[in-house]
Formats: structure tokens, sequence, C-alpha cells
């Protein structure tokens, strides 16, 4: 029985062990993660009604928000009538347009009294708030 003593390592070329590649991105993976920081601005869960016809506004305009429940916000802060009455008066002062934006599910008749707050005050332009379609 005749053994063989001459062994041969074939060593093929371009040959990429890609091991320390995914090490490396899982690494990268990890360090993006924990060091970046996201920051949830809080806000007033409103859903709009949707209109075809909507228009862009990109004007410094002041925003009153109803949400469901009927409750009134002024930059996403709870407020009473009589707030709300006189932060519309200073607005108008401003010549300032109003954003009136209210959830779809909002009682019409809290829209239409803040609405006519505004035409009290004096408000040139008065809108209201849709998601487009």
């Amino acid at each position: 029985m005749k053994f063989r003593t001459k062994t041969t390592l074939e060593i093929k070329k371009g040959y990429l062990d890609i091991a320390p590649l995914i090490n490396i991105l899982f690494l990268l993976l990890i360090f993006f993660m924990l060091t970046s920081s996201f920051i949830l601005q809080p806000g007033i869960r409103v859903n709009l009604p949707k209109a075809v016809t909507g228009e862009v506004l990109s004007r410094n305009l002041f925003i009153i928000s109803v949400d469901e429940k009927g409750d009134v916000y002024i930059n996403e802060r709870r407020t009473e009538r009589d707030i709300l009455l006189s932060r519309i008066a200073l607005a108008t002062k401003d010549c300032q347009p109003i954003l009136i934006n209210a959830d779809k599910k909002a009682d019409f008749g809290k829209i239409i009294e803040i609405w006519d707050m505004c035409r009290r005050e004096g408000v040139k332009q008065i809108n209201v708030a849709t998601a487009q379609e």
C-alpha cells in the first residue's frame, strides 16, 4: 500500500471572505442605533377631512385646533373660551390669518362657534385645514 506524501493546496484568485465585512456592518448598525436620538414632537392628534380643492398655505398662520372631543387648543395647549377670544383679538391686530385645524369627527357646532368668534373680532381670512386626497 502506497501513501501519498505530497498534498497540494488550491488557492482561488479573487476570493473574498465576507465574514469580517458582515461584522463591521453590524457594528456600524449598532453604533448608529445607539447614538441616534429620535425626537418625537408632541402634538394633538387630529384626523383632517379630505378635500380635492384644498390649497397649500405657507404664510405665518395662527392655528386653532379642535380635537374629536371638542377641546380647543392654541399652540398645542388646551385653552378656554376667554383666552381664545383674547388670542384671536391679538391675531387680528397683527393681521394674521387664522387656520382652524379641526378633526373630522369634531362637533361642527364647535367649529362654527370658533368661526363666529373670529368674524366678530374682524379677522379677514379664516381657513379650515384639510388633507389632500
